[in-house]
């Protein structure tokens, strides 16, 4: 769309779908810079701040966030920071052509901006880590918003000794990964997961695949116990089916049939089919929680991810690479 031959279509695709993100940059084929969905970002910002709150804004893209973050806190108290040299300066130019003032600086988002103490942090792009750095930079009882993982957002309020932030997940976003962070990636894709190797385990699908698709709270769930897990599904006239991953060398392939069970088809040092499973039924038996049932705590020496209470609920280790208890195969 072009804003300056066609302003009614260019401002009618980016505003038609309150819900829906508006990819503004792509390289090399994918998209690496978007306006994220409207919704979403009232949502963050509405769990963040108020006027007089000193922001910073991580991941400055267009400026959009940025400037709504300035217009809500007030002048001088917004610095955005942006990896992207060529992004950074257009939203300079936006953000001074709006009348707002805004520091905006080229760095590296996980540092944060050292030797600034901030009241609220905002990251506008999904990390699998919530970097400690963004902890020391928040003032004690300030607090760090941050798409996490693939499918969620949430909300951490710093302790007042600053040595830790909680809080809780405050639902679903699906967000551009980090430019930068490699624990961002998936690693190396299904294809090259599996390679030509056969499947080393074999055995009948228990299950209708559907929810793995459709329910959302499911997958969430799947994402907490399994963080270092890709899971793709697809539906033909067999219903749906679903390839899983960890990025390293472990694989599965869950087939529905049109008749009778489908079939579970598994290769690599871990059963991800059965860490699946297992990971299903454990949710089942919580009655089903959903994102909201969900919190965070991050410390210096890491971070987990906590069902109900941060104190006495399960918790799962949130770093991808780090195997739930019990995962590895006798």
């Amino acid at each position: 769309m072009d804003r300056g031959s066609d302003f009614a279509g260019w401002a009618g695709e980016l505003f038609r779908d309150q819900a829906a993100a508006a990819v503004t940059q792509v390289t090399d084929g994918l998209p690496t810079c978007s306006l994220s969905a409207q919704a979403v970002v009232v949502d963050m910002l509405d769990s963040l701040l108020e006027p007089g709150h000193r922001v910073l804004d991580l991941g400055t893209g267009a400026g959009w966030n940025a400037a709504l973050a300035a217009w809500r806190a007030g002048p001088g108290l917004v610095t955005s920071i942006e990896v992207d040299a060529g992004l950074a300066e257009a939203a300079r130019a936006r953000l001074r052509a709006a009348g707002l003032d805004v520091v905006t600086e080229v760095g590296n988002g996980r540092a944060g901006s050292p030797g600034t103490r901030f009241d609220r942090v905002i990251a506008t792009y999904a990390v699998e880590r919530i970097p400690f750095a963004w902890v020391e930079q928040c003032a004690p009882g300030g607090r760090i918003v941050a798409p996490w993982g693939r499918l969620g957002h949430v909300a951490l309020t710093v302790a007042d000794d600053g040595a830790s932030a909680s809080g809780w997940m405050q639902g679903l976003a699906q967000f551009m990964p980090d430019r930068i962070d490699p624990g961002a990636a998936a690693g190396a894709g299904f294809g090259q997961v599996r390679g030509g190797r056969a499947a080393q385990d074999v055995s009948c699908l228990q299950r209708d695949l559907t929810a793995l698709r459709e329910d959302w709270n499911l997958r969430f769930a799947l994402q907490v116990a399994l963080a270092d897990v890709r899971v793709t599904t697809a539906v033909d006239e067999d219903g749906t089916s679903a390839w899983l991953h960890d990025g390293a060398d472990s694989w599965a392939v869950l087939s529905s049939a049109a008749a009778g069970p489908g079939a579970v088809h598994q290769g690599g040092p871990r059963g991800l089919g059965d860490e699946l499973e297992s990971a299903w039924l454990a949710w089942e038996r919580s009655d089903r929680p959903t994102p909201y049932d969900y919190g965070m705590t991050v410390r210096p020496d890491g971070q987990f991810v906590w069902l109900n209470d941060p104190d006495t609920g399960p918790r799962r280790p949130a770093v991808p690479g780090r195997r739930p208890v019990g995962a590895d195969r006798g």
